[in-house]
């Protein structure tokens, strides 16, 4: 299976601590791969480094091309779009006025008509389009992560990172929120990279699952031997998960 992202040797230091330490690995076109760890193992700066967002050393390549040193709407208009763990949005815009400045960014010289397109059919698959004039400075919290989200798929990635999509949400949204990405990926051909703490929707989300230590990797496999791994337990899981993933 094709590589859409290979990361090899990747350092990015604060002062003297390294948050993302000599760290290597490759993201397979069309999967949903995981990421998880304890509070602080370099999650987020990771994905940073990635989109440009913090300047690293090692090799970042995105279809076998070098990224390192890009801004971050260069590399968002190559072909890589992501969101955060806040609702990083316009919030005194609409929910369709949102999408469309991502439609709008996302394609140099991009016609009306390609933007309308694009935010049309982004409202349609997230189920939002009769929301399109509420503003969203009042929307509840899902709604708001549906909008940003929306954003990001509008500048039509070939590859999302979500930091922690799954925060501050209902049992139920949760479920909506897994059964959209799920959606994405598998329709919209869009490969996945997910940060998130709910180790039980991670596993049942990803093909792939990377645990990080310390700017390390700890281990990288299918969720299934991730959850039996005696050092992912110890940094992490806890023993009581263990239990769980036995039974």
């Amino acid at each position: 299976m094709e590589d859409i992202l290979a990361v090899k040797n990747l350092t990015l230091k604060f002062g003297a601590l390294a948050a993302v330490d000599d760290l290597t690995f490759s993201v397979r076109k069309g999967e949903i791969f995981g990421i998880a760890g304890p509070n602080g193992a370099g999650k987020t700066t990771l994905f940073n480094a990635i989109t440009g967002v913090y300047r690293s050393t090692g090799d970042i390549l995105f279809y076998g091309k070098q990224i390192n040193g890009l801004k971050p709407h260069v590399i968002c208009q190559k072909g890589i779009a992501r969101t955060f763990q806040a609702s990083i949005i316009f919030s005194s815009m609409t929910v369709e006025s949102n999408i469309r400045a991502g439609a709008t960014f996302g394609h140099k010289r991009a016609s009306k008509e390609k933007v309308k397109e694009t935010t049309e059919k982004i409202m349609e698959l997230l189920s939002i389009q009769e929301k399109s004039d509420v503003v969203v400075h009042g929307a509840r919290l899902f709604d708001k992560k549906l909008v940003m989200l929306g954003a990001a798929l509008a500048t039509e990635p070939k590859l999302l990172f979500l930091d922690e999509p799954l925060g501050g949400l209902s049992p139920q949204e949760i479920l909506q929120s897994v059964e959209i990405f799920k959606k994405i990926n598998k329709e919209m051909k869009i490969t996945l990279v997910v940060i998130e703490h709910i180790m039980k929707f991670l596993m049942l989300l990803s093909d792939r699952l990377m645990i990080l230590s310390n700017g390390k990797s700890v281990i990288l496999d299918i969720p299934e031997k991730v959850a039996k791994n005696k050092k992912v337990v110890e940094i992490y899981l806890g023993e009581e998960y263990a239990v769980d993933a036995k039974d």
